[in-house]
């Protein structure tokens, strides 16, 4: 404690009490960091009291004593150092020096602490009154750690992170600048802040006098950036600048680009114009760099005389520097106005010359941003750029452009407005090199979060190109503009949800998907809302399916009824492609959407969806297909399909959920036959579709009849007592009559063909109703499967047991139409029509009877000749004779096309013609159309069935001996061959009647020898 040795104890105490109480309250109005400060003057409130009780008693004057309160004057001191320097800083660098600031504090109590704790063991008998209290004092300061609120904390790591990752941009710097101001209580006006950073640029240059060069290059980095602020510039003082130079440079010729600087600008030791000109206490100026550097190397001498300095100090020459700026500002506004003159030439080469002089300016001071758009300039090069088609013109503006806006908010708010993104745009389709500067020129229009980029996304919107532009980059190999593309749109995906619908139409589904993966929360609901309201094509879908988006959309399903709402309607849009149906039943999606239609617990709206998608699921024949678990194992059918039928005996299913559950049950049993068992034995199907018919919803009433054809195979005589209440047969004929729905006449008249043929009610009603017309008309003009179940349906007019009914199906003109099936229909369609045509043939003898002896006379008279096969006079339309319909060829045909099932019905119905009533004459109608043989070749290739029947035709037909003498010997080859021995061992019955035959065959051989041998020895 030097000057003090000789001062009585108590007098020491008392002026070190003093200071502790002064230090105490000055602390106390700190304004910054006022925690840690009040920590503080509370502590050195606190021992206060020590040195007063210090007093009372008899201290030890002691070394040791003397020693102790020296360290905790020297403390203090520190302490009251501190509370000074900080007390009346500029508060925009309290605030980045904050954590500074509190480990100064901390470390200055803790001193104290240390101090108090060494006086304390000094004078422990003293002090023993108060010892608890000491020591708890001593102690606490010794750990007490402070720290600056995490606001603050925040702002200054943000500073330091943007600074580190040079983030020198106007939007960063008004974040920054504003949050700042509002944590040190600056209001954010121009005036306000210029005289904040004017205090800050005082600190950065007392940081300089003390040579603290870290502390120095640290300011100029936060000064620079703070300053690129819109609020720390004076708009109107810039542009006043400008105009001040502007009307200087008058007085120079157009031509001339540049003013040659004064000699007292050059620096004597790099000879360059000074930037920062210093003068040493010789007078000389010089750069400061050059002349730190200088004194570094270890030079002594003036720069200038080489006069030998004893001070090596040097202060900034102000009033220099002023004047090296106007002559830096005159010969900028020089170069801009003869850039703006080469521009307006209208030439590739002047604008070309230009645009580099444009560009070196704004990269040599940063004020050139506001004056070449102040200038006019901007408007010129971004009306140069929509009109040029020279790609080195375009990319060169775009640069230029890119700079102008670069970190300067009010500039990119001027490109938009003057309408600058209508010419950019079309660049971003451009050539790889105009491309790539159009799409970093948007990248730096989208980089602040102010007005200018919400401007930005709706003209963006508007512009289609833009974002179709934007993908096409993002999916090309150009790598730089293909991340500044997905940047973009990233940004402005966040800023706006509307974006986001607007890129996935484009073809880029990533922020799409992004958000809906978030889930429930509204984002991802919203999301999903746009996704089930895009208009996509398959391969569209099929993409969003192979990008992940299903998995997110099912977790959303089960979350609460929006979410699920939204999730199940993009799933509605997405599974209408079938890889979409593959990945769905991969992720396990089927039971869940199955669970959540059939539990009672679920909103309509979300049964309403559920039961969508599993109609679309089943669709396009893919029926069963997709009704599985995640491991590919079928769910259970039958269970999901009295679920459905249960849709429809419930009243309170709308009409909607009852649509898809019935096409959603015609898709399953069309599918998987097994269950249409199920479905008409355990869920009573058709009970609960019948009633259907007479639904106002005309897909419903088209679906059930499908169903109803399809049930009606397992029970028909429910359909049929509903048929006969009245006007229900009048509904199954419109379909009939409905060509425009060929699925719905196509299973109408299949109904009818499964419908047992003797309920003789049900044929004359049908015949009433014009139902038969309909079937006929069917037979013209409906599908080739809706005519194959018209010609079943015929069967109950053509019984042959009611020739009534077979005549009124000839006056429709029917047999001509069975006719051309024979030759032009499908295998089953010939099958039924040969059939159709036998039944109406097994008339015709008895028909021809009766019209021989009625037109006996006539016949004569008019010289017509009896049929062949028949006897009489025959006719399509009164005996129903083949023969007159021309099928005989074609039945004849039909034989030799060697089909079985067409084959079984050609031979029945030619069977027809030799029956009991003559059958000499239907034997040679037979063999003159050269029927026998095909028949006989049957007895090679034919079923059981069909060799069955050739061999009850051919016994009818080798009972004449005119065709045994004709056939006879070609007949042993087929009945006694390989074919035949077969034959024989297939069953005794066929082996019978080839037995049969063959002796047939032999006796009238036999017989025809004999009398051969009496005729010529008789």
């Amino acid at each position: 404690m030097t000057g003090m040795e000789m001062l009585p104890m108590g007098t020491i105490l008392a002026l070190l009490t003093n200071q502790v109480l002064k230090t105490a309250q000055a602390a106390k109005d700190v304004l910054f960091e006022k925690e840690s400060f009040k920590g503080l003057s509370e502590h050195l409130s606190d021992i206060a009291p020590v040195l007063k009780e210090l007093q009372h008693q008899k201290i030890n004057d002691s070394q040791a004593t003397r020693q102790a309160l020296e360290f905790l004057q020297s403390d203090v001191k520190k302490a009251n150092h501190l509370v000074e320097k900080y007390k009346n800083r500029a508060r925009f660098y309290l605030l980045i020096k904050c954590r500074y600031i509190v480990k100064e504090v901390q470390d200055v109590t803790r001193d104290i602490g240390r101090s108090l704790a060494t006086l304390s063991l000094a004078n422990t008998e003293v002090l023993s009154g108060i010892s608890d209290q000491l020591n708890r004092l001593q102690n606490e300061m010794q750990r007490v750690e402070f720290e600056a609120s995490k606001s603050q904390l925040q702002i200054v790591d943000k500073l330091n992170q943007g600074l580190t990752e040079q983030k020198l941009d106007q939007g960063f710097a008004n974040d920054m600048l504003e949050e700042i101001a509002k944590a040190v209580g600056v209001p954010i006006e121009p005036s306000e802040i210029s005289k904040e950073l004017a205090s800050f640029r005082r600190e950065k240059e007392e940081a300089e006098d003390r040579k603290e060069r870290a502390e120095v290059f640290f300011l100029e980095q936060v000064i620079e950036l703070l300053s690129r602020a819109d609020a720390a510039k004076d708009h109107e003082e810039i542009k006043r600048r400008y105009f001040q130079r502007v009307e200087a440079i008058e007085r120079y010729s157009s031509c001339e680009e540049y003013i040659s600087p004064f000699n007292p600008f050059i620096c004597p030791i790099n000879g360059n114009v000074m930037v920062d000109p210093v003068s040493l206490c010789t007078g000389t100026t010089c750069e400061r760099t050059a002349i730190e550097a200088w004194f570094d190397c270890g030079k002594r001498t003036d720069p200038e005389t080489g006069q030998l300095l004893e001070d090596f100090s040097f202060r900034s020459n102000l009033p220099l520097r002023k004047s090296i700026e106007e002559w830096r500002e005159l010969n900028y506004c020089l170069k801009i106005r003869s850039a703006k003159m080469k521009l307006l030439v209208d030439e590739d080469s002047c604008a070309l010359e230009a645009l580099d002089q444009m560009e070196e300016l704004l990269k040599e001071n940063s004020i050139n941003k506001d004056w070449i758009s102040i200038g006019g300039v901007t408007d010129v090069v971004l009306t140069i750029l929509g009109d040029s088609r020279n790609s080195d013109v375009k990319r060169k503006i775009l640069i230029n452009l890119k700079i102008v806006v670069e970190g300067h908010l009010r500039n990119k708010e001027k490109v938009i407005e003057l309408q600058g993104l209508y010419h950019i745009i079309p660049c971003l389709g451009c050539d790889s090199s105009v491309s790539k500067a159009a799409v970093e020129l948007l990248f730096e229009l989208s980089q602040d979060d102010s007005g200018s980029k919400l401007s930005l996304w709706s003209k963006l919107c508007e512009e289609s190109t833009a974002i179709l532009f934007l993908v096409a980059l993002l999916k090309g190999a150009e790598r730089e503009s293909a991340e500044k593309a997905e940047i973009i749109m990233l940004r402005l995906c966040d800023e706006n949800e509307e974006f986001i619908a607007h890129v996935a139409k484009a073809g880029w589904y990533k922020p799409l998907i992004d958000r809906i993966v978030q889930g429930q929360d509204s984002s991802g609901i919203s999301m999903a809302k746009a996704l089930a309201k895009m208009e996509l094509n398959n391969e569209e879908m099929r993409i969003l399916g192979e990008e992940g988006i299903l998995p997110p959309l099912l977790k959303m399903v089960s979350s609460n009824i929006e979410s699920g709402d939204a999730s199940l309607s993009a799933l509605v849009k997405l599974i209408n492609c079938h890889p979409n149906k593959v990945l769905l039943a991969a992720f396990g999606g089927i039971p869940l959407i199955l669970n959540l239609m059939f539990s009672s617990q679920t909103h309509p709206i979300l049964i309403t969806k559920c039961s969508e998608i599993l109609a679309i699921l089943c669709s396009n024949n893919d029926g069963i297909e997709f009704l599985v678990d995640e491991n590919r194992n079928f769910l259970d059918l039958d269970t999901i399909v009295i679920n459905l039928l249960s849709f429809q005996k419930n009243p309170n299913s709308s009409h909607i959920i009852r649509r898809y559950t019935l096409r959603s049950l015609l898709y399953i049993c069309k599918s998987e036959s097994r269950v249409i068992k199920t479905a008409v034995l355990n869920g009573n199907a058709v009970s609960v579709v019948l009633p259907l018919l007479d639904e106002s919803d005309e897909e419903i009433r088209e679906t059930s009849v499908n169903l109803l054809f399809l049930f009606s195979q397992h029970e028909a005589q429910g359909v049929v007592e509903y048929l006969l209440m009245p006007r229900r047969l009048e509904v199954l004929v419109g379909f009939l009559e409905n060509e425009d729905n060929k699925d719905a006449q196509m299973a109408a008249v299949g109904l009818l063909a499964n419908l047992p043929k003797s309920e003789a009610l049900l044929t004359s009603k049908l015949i009433e109703s014009e139902g038969l017309n309909a079937i006929i008309n069917v037979l013209k003009c409906g599908s080739m499967e809706a005519k194959e179940n018209a010609l079943s349906a015929l069967f109950r007019f053509t019984d042959p047991s009611n020739v009534e009914s077979q005549r009124i199906v000839v006056e429709l003109q029917a047999y001509p139409l069975l006719v051309k099936f024979l030759e032009e229909g499908s295998e089953t369609a010939k099958a039924r029509a040969a059939a159709l045509i036998g039944n109406l043939s097994m008339s015709s003898y008895k028909l021809s009877v009766g019209s021989k002896s009625a037109a006996c006379w006539c016949i004569r008279r008019r010289r017509r000749r009896s049929c062949k096969a028949h006897g009489g006079i025959c006719s399509v339309d009164s005996t129903f004779c083949l023969l007159e319909a021309h099928a005989l060829p074609l039945l004849v045909k039909i034989l030799e096309e060697r089909v079985h099932s067409t084959s079984f019905e050609a031979i029945q119905t030619l069977s027809t013609l030799i029956q009991e009533e003559n059958p000499p004459n239907g034997v040679n109608v037979l063999h003159e159309a050269n029927a026998i043989k095909p028949i006989l070749e049957i007895l090679n290739w034919g079923t059981s069935c069909l060799k069955e029947e050739a061999l009850g035709v051919l016994e009818r037909v080798f009972a004449s001996r005119e065709m045994v003498g004709q056939y006879g010997s070609i007949a042993r080859l087929y009945l006694l061959g390989p074919m035949g021995r077969n034959m024989y061992e297939n069953g005794e019955r066929m082996g019978g009647k080839a037995a049969k035959v063959l002796s047939q065959v032999e006796r009238s051989s036999r017989s025809r020898s004999s009398s051969f041998v009496q005729g010529l020895y008789g």
